[in-house]
């Protein structure tokens, strides 16, 4: 179920893997994203599972509905009956939630301050990275407290399986140029994470990389190795009282 996963004080994390969920076919087996064509039960019933191995309630396992953007919302209960926002960032400062970001290529990151009691969870793909998504979630977090703030950023696709037009690689280098990368043949291609673990320094958070490749590596769903595929997450937990 999970690729790896850690505690610090209070704060639980982990990314999850393709392994120990219920899905079929090319969303097999622990798929958590629901709007991928996946059977909704079948998502769902992963989604408990997960929350049941944070050890939080599943509706204090939050999702966000993402949109490749840079918004950022404060949460400090269980999603209300108009359900959860569109944004790309969560943070809380709430013991006994647990925030998720769902990914296939793009870059999970997790954030946190154990002493402060605030944690945050991202999804930075590349116009996330771009528009400095990270920047504003240090920003969400230091406004309710936080101070040493460490971040656990998790995989997704290298920059060698990333190739794009160079125009588009011109974009982000001129936002993080460590993101700038050549593809396995030699053409133009992004580094996300590269980009992402360079604002975090510039912002000083110290900064824990998960190596691995998720168009590489089979245990991780990837959209660009399979197109239609499922979702794994990265989940931060604030442990409760």
């Amino acid at each position: 179920m999970f690729f790896a996963r850690g505690q610090s004080g209070p704060v639980h994390w982990g990314f999850t893997d393709r392994e120990g969920g219920v899905s079929a076919g090319e969303f097999a087996s622990l798929n958590l994203g629901g709007h991928v064509g996946d059977d909704l039960e079948a998502v769902e019933a992963n989604r408990s599972r997960v929350a049941g191995a944070v050890g939080v309630s599943r509706d204090h396992l939050l999702f966000l509905q993402q949109c490749h953007g840079n918004d950022v919302v404060l949460v400090d209960r269980p999603w209300d009956a108009s359900g959860a926002p569109h944004a790309d960032g969560v943070v809380t400062a709430t013991p006994g939630l647990a925030l998720a970001a769902l990914v296939a290529d793009c870059t999970p990151v997790l954030l946190a301050d154990p002493a402060a009691g605030v944690v945050a969870a991202v999804h930075a793909g590349r116009p996330g990275m771009t528009s400095r998504i990270v920047d504003t979630a240090i920003a969400r977090m230091r406004g309710l407290g936080a101070r040493e703030i460490g971040a656990v950023v998790g995989p997704s696709v290298c920059g060698r399986c990333y190739e794009v037009p160079a125009e588009l690689r011109d974009a982000a280098a001129a936002v993080s140029p460590q993101s700038a990368a050549v593809s396995w043949t030699g053409t133009p291609a992004v580094d996300v994470a590269s980009g992402v673990v360079a604002q975090l320094h510039a912002n000083d958070v110290a900064v824990q990389w998960v190596a691995g490749c998720a168009r590489e590596d089979e245990r991780l769903f990837s959209y660009r190795r399979d197109g239609r595929t499922g979702r794994f997450a990265g989940v931060v937990a604030l442990e409760a009282s």
